[in-house]
Parts: C-alpha cells; structure tokens; sequence
C-alpha cells in the first residue's frame, strides 16, 4: 500500500508545483513576449495534466483483483502513462508552430529580471520534484512515477536554456530565444514518444526481459527432478508479470510430490523483483 500512497502524495505535489509555475510563467511570458518562457509555460499546463494522470492511474491501479480483473488494474498505470505521453506530443506540436512562426516573423521578446527570477525559482521547484519522484521511482519501479522523475529532469533543462536566451536576449541576441523554443519542443516530443513505446509495449503484453527470464531458467535447473522445460511465458500483470511454465518429471513421480515440486518453485519464482505470480503445469515424461 506503501507504493499507491507514495504515487499520490507524488501526483498532488507535481499538481500544486506546477499550478504555480504555470500562472507565473504565463504572466511573465506573455508580458515580455518570450517564446521560450510561452513554450515552457504550456509544458507546465502538461505537466499539471501528468500529475494528474498520475493520481488518477495510480488511484486505480491501487485496487485489488475482482472477479472481472484477476490479476488486479495494474495496467491503468501505463493506460495513463500513455496519455500522458499523448498530451506531451500535442503541446510539443504547438509549441513547434509557435516557435517556427517566431523564428520566421523575427519576433522579439521584451528582456525583464522577472524572466530570470522565475527560470530560477522553476529550476528549483524542478530539480526538487525530480529528486522525489526519481528516489519514489526507484524503491517501487513504477511507471507513473518515471514518466513524472522524467519529465522534472526534462522540465530543469528545459528552463536552463530558456534561462541562457533570456540573458542572451539582454544582450541584443534574440534569435536564440526562439531556436530555445523550438528546441524545448523537439525535446518534449522525443520524451513523449519514448513513454508511448515503454506504456504500448507492456499494453500489447511484451514478455519479460532477458535476464529475469534466464535468472528463472537457473532457479529450474536447481531442481533436480525437473527432466526438461516445455515452455516458458510470461505477460505484463501492472508492473510486474506473471510467469507460466510447463515442466517435465518422471512419469512414475507421485502426484503429491510433483505438485509440491511445483509449489516449491513457484515461490521461488514469486520471490523475484519484477514477478508477481508464477503458474506451473506439470507434464510426466
């Protein structure tokens, strides 16, 4: 319950962090007419709709297996995750437009210390979300938080450039506030397409990497009695997976032992990081 709890005190900080930077830097952004502070303004509107994703994909994830869902509504984590990255790509697009018309028409912003202030109270405000988020990430590998670590990441240097422009921009060189913001749009595009793939790819049931599955095929082969392996499967269950295999014994093995057998390395099984069932059948040979 530790993790579901984590992920929404995670969601409403993101939310209450970038609510505040968005009203401050669309104030200070369309006041000086500066395209890299507009784009980084509409990234904190995507941003509060991530945060918010989160606390919502993550409210539903946190409910237990039914009778319509066995393996519990930890998929809704990467369901969200995927909007999130579709939300990403549809503010990057704009903010392209934008930054290309601005680059085109040769518009220039109006330099203000209030400009700088709020890059650096956002870097702040960033790297501090970033460091919670990430450290959340890591303890409990959830993908909701690491489509949020990363876009805090993305978010302290996103305004780092658009801080360099901005004093680039108070000496008399204003070309780089817009090629700044045409630069936070590839970037936040590239971002959203990666969390697309990563949230498609255990949608669509991609198996379980290399590693654990060779890790699982070294914990078989400790077992003595297990003649061969039939089979070996897995499919995404949230942000774990379930494991099916079909073992082969000794035909004349008692059926009391070879189900105990099974039981035995079912538990094994269970007891790696990224596994949350194992379901084995048993074939005589």
């Amino acid at each position: 319950m530790d993790r579901y709890k984590s992920t929404k005190l995670a969601g409403i900080a993101g939310i209450i962090g970038n609510v505040f930077l968005l009203v401050i830097k669309a104030i200070v952004g369309f006041t000086s007419k500066s395209q890299a502070m507009i784009a980084d303004s509409m990234n904190s509107a995507g941003d509060i709709f991530a945060s918010l994703m989160t606390f919502i994909g993550n409210k539903i994830a946190s409910k237990p297996g039914d009778a319509d869902h066995n393996f519990g509504h930890g998929k809704s984590e990467y369901i969200f995750s995927m909007l999130i990255s579709i939300s990403m790509v549809a503010v990057s697009i704009k903010l392209l437009i934008d930054a290309i018309t601005s680059l085109i028409f040769k518009n220039s912003l109006e330099y203000s210390i209030y400009l700088v202030i709020v890059c650096i109270v956002t870097i702040i405000i960033k790297i501090s979300l970033f460091i919670y988020t990430n450290k959340l990430n890591k303890r409990y590998n959830n993908i909701l938080l690491k489509a949020n670590s990363k876009d805090h990441f993305n978010d302290c240097i996103v305004t780092s450039f658009t801080l360099i422009s901005i004093l680039l921009a108070s000496k008399g060189i204003y070309w780089v506030d817009g090629v700044v913001g045409l630069g936070i749009a590839i970037w936040i595009c590239y971002t959203g397409v990666r969390i697309f793939i990563e949230s498609y790819n255990v949608l669509m049931d991609v198996s379980i990497d290399e590693r654990t599955k060779d890790t699982i095929l070294n914990l078989i082969h400790n077992y003595k009695e297990i003649k061969s392996i039939e089979n070996i499967y897995s499919t995404p269950s949230g942000y774990n997976h379930v494991i099916i295999l079909t073992i082969c014994v000794d035909g004349n093995m008692p059926t009391f032992d070879s189900h105990s057998l099974a039981d035995n390395l079912e538990k094994d099984i269970k007891k790696l990081d990224n596994v949350s069932d194992a379901i084995i059948h048993v074939n005589p040979v």
